[in-house]
């Protein structure tokens, strides 16, 4: 399908809408995965009448671009109305009958607007892709009914993707429930120290290589390389909005210097340390208040019951068996999205 190639600028306008009246109290932050998120910043006592409105069908996205590795953070709000950080960019389309808003996040999800972007972004100390560069994008705009058509074909693809999630997220609801029913409801009278069960290591700073072995920061994978620092370990953010955040890697990574690495010292398997690190809510551990910090010091301090080696096994067995489903699913959903940028690939070329 050959279509001539328009500036988005022509169909975008900026939005800068604020919470004067404090009418909403959602908060959201968008994530390198092009996603609305609930923030995990702590706004006790944050004045949120400056805070962006995002209405519902709008869009945000973070102009800095220099910290998340090679995705541009960029998302449709597809829910209620919420607010955002005045740091992002909100806009809409002009005319929806001229353009698709989920047309145009298809756009944005593929890898190739996130290459322009990044080579388009500038500065010395923070690199932007500032309002004026988003307006220039060139992008295939074929009339309504075929967007509809590529966006209804998409769908499918997305709805398999989500329910895959799904299940995987209800798995791990699962195994939340059986850790914390194991390990906290029972009146342990003894604590232990984290640094009895794990040991903690700071990341280095990513590879310039590409490949493709995930690079974790402290919202997740960033980007990927040919290297790795750490094999079948916990990863934990260490600064800013997402520091406390835990991602669970079966496989060999690179760990950034933007997140911590914990391995444990009883078993060969990290299951019993991952869902006990996500429930004990770092984030609101941290240290600093315009750069939230978390340390190794922090982590090695933390008092939690002191659990049973037998049980510790006993978990990560369970464990073991269920997240080879998850893994599959994982499998199954990158496989999904890989036929979805090449099916967005041959629509629109």
């Amino acid at each position: 399908m050959k279509v001539d190639y328009q500036q988005l600028g022509k169909y975008i306008r900026p939005i800068d809408e604020r919470n004067r009246d404090l009418a909403i109290s959602k908060l959201f932050g968008v994530s390198i995965t092009k996603q609305f998120i609930p923030s995990i910043a702590n706004i006790i006592g944050t004045d949120l009448r400056n805070y962006k409105i995002v209405r519902k069908g709008q869009f945000a996205y973070g102009p800095v671009t220099s910290r998340n590795g090679e995705k541009i953070s960029v998302a449709l709000l597809e829910e209620d109305d919420c607010i955002i950080s005045s740091s992002y960019s909100v806009f809409e389309i002009i005319d929806k009958n001229e353009l698709n808003p989920e047309y145009l996040m298809l756009w944005f999800s593929r890898t190739e607007f996130d290459r322009y972007a990044r080579y388009r972004s500038h500065g010395s100390v923070r690199e932007i892709f500032d309002w004026e560069e988003m307006c220039q994008i060139k992008l295939p705009v074929p009339d309504i009914d075929e967007q509809n058509k590529i966006v209804d074909a998409y769908r499918v693809i997305a709805d398999r993707i989500a329910l895959k999630q799904q299940i995987n997220d209800n798995l791990e609801a699962v195994l939340a429930a059986e850790h914390s029913k194991m390990f906290f409801s029972k009146g342990i009278p003894e604590n232990s120290k984290l640094s009895e069960l794990m040991t903690f290591g700071n990341g280095k700073s990513r590879p310039k290589t590409g490949g493709t072995i995930p690079v974790y920061g402290g919202n997740g994978v960033l980007s990927y390389t040919d290297q790795y620092n750490v094999e079948n370990a916990i990863l934990i953010g260490r600064v800013g909005a997402y520091c406390g955040s835990v991602y669970l890697e079966q496989g060999i990574c690179w760990v950034s210097d933007n997140a911590i690495f914990a391995k444990s010292k009883i078993t060969n398997y990290e299951f019993f340390d991952y869902f006990l690190l996500k429930r004990l809510n770092l984030f609101n551990r941290h240290v600093g208040t315009g750069q939230q910090l978390l340390t190794q010091e922090i982590l090695n301090n933390i008092d939690v019951p002191k659990p049973l080696t037998e049980q510790i096994e006993i978990f990560n067995r369970k464990a073991a068996s269920v997240f080879e489903t998850i893994s599959k699913n994982r499998n199954e959903m990158i496989r999904l999205q890989e036929l979805s940028d090449l099916l967005l690939y041959l629509l629109v070329s």
